[in-house]
């Protein structure tokens, strides 16, 4: 399950809107790479691909490649809006570590075995 608040909830949607491409939905994946072994993938996509799920959070369409699922499971998507600036934010149960920019995490297994990404 990805959950979504409504501040960033509310900020996809206005995003979308702004584009000029039909069928547009949030697409989100799971990268090697990053300081601490994945980064997430977030953005707009308007083309399902083989193996993809297809679930519905807040409102949105949110598309997720079958092999991010069990990374983002439980992932919990905001918006924060602080003075000139401000972004999204993952928390993510699931990572035994992060980098402080939030971009990048490291995961346990089911042994809490912390995983290295296969770049």
């Amino acid at each position: 399950m990805i959950n979504i608040s409504d501040q960033a909830a509310s900020r996809i949607k206005e995003l979308l809107d702004a584009e000029e491409t039909p069928d547009l939905f949030l697409r989100l994946g799971v990268r090697p790479g990053g300081c601490s072994g994945f980064s997430y993938a977030m953005g707009f996509d308007d083309e399902e691909k083989s193996g993809d799920r297809v679930l519905t959070v807040s409102g949105l369409k949110v598309v997720v490649e079958e092999d991010s699922m069990r990374y983002l499971d439980g992932v919990e998507i905001d918006f924060k809006s602080e003075g000139m600036s401000g972004g999204f934010t993952i928390d993510n149960p699931n990572a035994a570590a992060s980098c402080g920019c939030g971009s990048s995490f490291r995961m346990k297994d089911e042994e809490g075995v912390v995983e290295k990404c296969d770049d």
